[in-house]
């Protein structure tokens, strides 16, 4: 399930097939076969644009962020060894720009009060539903959040999400069942967990 907060973006263009493993056109790659890169940033970029919106909130800077996280993979070759799954290389690549890129448009926005001052103007579209797993999902921290949807939105491993996070798998295992627990436990979202 979706929530409707993350739109799914997909960029224009053609997708490349090719029955080559992201491993095997890494191997290209560095041999010099500047197609084989192209055919990883079309099997990749939906994915990494789709990532980059969920940490910005903004399609177009998430744009911005697909660019430079495929110029910073690009800056690797040659001689860049996949020891893994290629989202796991990509994720923390996509996070950390996101979080840079969201600092660096936040300079040139206007101040709290004036935001509060226009949201008050607005006023709220639509109040959330008691039900509405969006919100359940935003009460739950950060590291909660980032486990449950890189296991199930992105069908990560325990073992890929703690290399991408950088954590130990423990680490990894005890966010995730405290986050589904959490769930488990909230009114508006039980009926998920029932058979």
């Amino acid at each position: 399930m979706r929530p409707s907060a993350w739109p799914e973006v997909r960029v224009e263009s053609q997708d490349q097939i090719d029955p080559r493993t992201d491993a095997q056109l890494i191997a290209a790659i560095n041999a010099g076969d500047a197609a084989a890169f192209e055919v990883l940033y079309f099997r990749h970029r939906d994915w990494v644009v789709n990532l980059a919106c969920r940490f910005m909130g903004s399609e177009d800077l998430a744009l911005d962020v697909m660019q430079e996280t495929f110029l910073y993979f690009l800056k690797k070759f040659p001689g860049f060894r996949l020891n893994s799954n290629l989202k796991t290389f990509f994720y923390p690549a996509v996070k950390n720009l996101s979080i840079a890129t969201r600092r660096k448009s936040q300079r040139y926005q206007s101040d709290e009060a004036e935001q509060a001052l226009l949201a008050n103007l607005a006023g709220d579209p639509a109040p959330h539903k008691t039900g509405d797993l969006e919100v359940v999902l935003a009460n739950l921290s950060e590291e909660h959040r980032e486990v449950l949807l890189l296991r199930f939105v992105e069908g990560l491993s325990l073992a890929e999400i703690a290399e991408a996070m950088s954590v130990p798998l423990g680490t990894v295992k005890s966010r995730l069942h405290n986050a589904l627990e959490t769930l488990r436990h909230d009114p508006r979202t039980r009926e998920f967990f029932e058979p």
